[in-house]
């Protein structure tokens, strides 16, 4: 094998509109491998928003995206192509799941690299990353077992939300969002009542599902600056609101009067919280939180595949970010065909 590698990258250059563009990659070092996509996937939420430049000046939005070209995505699966050494502990044709932008090639550190087992295919595990945020936002929610629980925005992330709730023994599980296709999706995910309506319609339904008392975790996962207020008013006394999605407008984000009459709890959780690896005092790291996701889609406890609604060659890319500014309601994993 050479000991270059031409690597082709999606990127933002600017808002609304990206290219694909071409760079070379030298040979992996001792404890790097290079890994050759097969799949990566949209973040849509995020990739959208970023895309749209749907965020204010000042925000941490903006002080991330600060600079053109701008590499997007991180969620990215393939197999190991050479490895720098034996100490990396993995071969070529490992399959593995990185994160890391959309993208024909990456060199990762191996420490940063996560095996993927023979029984999740690749379309499954290059949902690895989302797999984790979510499983952060549950974890810090502890639920408990019967517990009732309200999500708020059926995306990705609230897809999944509603697959971890049930796996963690909810006994109400009251998906809420105007889309019809994505309430389709929930209640395959497990969702015991779906809701057609805006959150702000939604008190009078859920507080009948709740036998008047209203839900033990609410979910905003919209990252819509006006759902906050109204998250609030579908909990009950001493409940948690757990904000999963990350809004480019917080400084519009207002609370209610249900914030001290009835005692909630609001918790926020971001991606990088977890250590890397487990610790005497971390339970669960961020391996652990992979490895987790990943038994859970071996098993068929966790079904993403049904969440896969299109998919697109790397050159198609413009196409598909047209399609999720379109047709977003309708349009659930879109994923890139690297191979």
């Amino acid at each position: 094998m050479s000991e270059t590698t031409t690597c082709t990258s999606i990127v933002f250059t600017g808002k609304q509109t990206l290219e694909l563009t071409t760079s070379t990659l030298g040979a992996p070092k001792e404890d790097e491998v290079l890994v050759e996509a097969t799949r990566t996937l949209i973040s849509t939420g995020t990739e959208m928003t970023i895309f749209n430049r749907n965020f204010e000046p000042g925000t941490h939005w903006d002080q991330w995206v600060c600079y053109y070209p701008f590499p997007v995505g991180y969620l990215f699966s393939g197999r190991v192509v050479k490895v720098g050494s034996d100490k990396t502990g993995f071969k070529v044709g490992d399959r593995v799941g990185v994160r890391h932008n959309h993208s024909s090639h990456v060199i990762a550190k191996a420490i940063n690299v996560i095996r993927v087992p023979d029984n999740v295919s690749d379309d499954e595990s290059v949902w690895l990353g989302l797999g984790k945020i979510v499983q952060n936002g549950v974890r810090a929610a502890d639920h408990k077992l019967g517990d009732t629980v309200v999500i708020i925005g059926l995306g990705m992330l609230g897809q999944l939300v509603t697959r971890y709730a049930r796996i963690n023994g909810a006994s109400e599980v009251i998906a809420i969002d105007t889309a019809p296709k994505r309430l389709e999706l929930a209640k395959l995910g497990g969702a015991t009542a779906t809701l057609n309506m805006s959150a702000a319609d939604a008190k009078a339904e859920v507080l009948k599902l709740t036998n008047g008392l209203g839900a033990d975790v609410v979910y905003d996962v919209t990252g819509h600056p006006a759902v906050l207020a109204t998250a609030l008013k579908l909990a009950r006394k001493a409940g948690t609101i757990q904000l999963l999605g990350d809004s480019g407008a917080p400084g519009k984000q207002m609370l209610g009067p249900e914030i001290i009459t009835h005692g909630l709890k609001i918790i926020g959780t971001h991606d990088n919280i977890p250590p890397h690896f487990t610790t005497e005092g971390v339970r669960w790291s961020g391996t652990e939180i992979y490895d987790l996701f990943l038994k859970y889609v071996g098993r068929k406890q966790m079904n993403v595949n049904e969440l896969i609604t299109h998919r697109f060659k790397p050159q198609q890319a413009a196409q598909a970010y047209d399609l999720l500014n379109k047709d977003r309601a309708n349009v659930m994993g879109v994923m890139f065909e690297w191979k």
